[in-house]
C-alpha cells in the first residue's frame, strides 16, 4: 500500500491512465475521458493517505514484533531459571 500510494501521490497522472485502461475493457469510450483538475488533486490526496496508513501499518507491525520478541525472551529466561 505504501508504493501505490507514494505513486499515486508522485504520479496521479498514470494513476488515471491505469484507470481509464480498465474502465475501457467495460465500457464502450472510456478512452475519450478526460480526468478534471479537481479529480486529480482527489488523487493526489488518496495517495498521501495511502502514505499514511502504509507507514503507520509498518510501524506497527514493527512494535507488535519487538514486544513478541521481549515476551519470548522473557519466557525463555524464565524456563532457563526453573532447570
Amino acid at each position: 500500500m505504501l508504493l501505490q500510494g507514494v505513486v499515486t501521490a508522485l504520479f496521479p497522472r498514470a494513476s488515471v491512465r491505469l484507470t481509464k485502461r480498465m474502465i475501457g475493457k467495460n465500457f464502450d469510450n472510456a478512452d475519450e475521458l478526460e480526468a478534471t483538475p479537481a479529480y486529480v488533486r482527489q488523487l493526489r490526496a488518496i495517495g498521501v493517505g495511502m502514505i499514511a496508513a502504509g507507514g503507520t501499518g509498518l510501524l506497527l507491525e514493527d512494535a507488535t514484533e519487538s514486544k513478541a520478541e521481549v515476551v519470548e525472551a522473557a519466557d525463555e529466561a524464565t524456563t532457563d531459571g526453573e532447570d
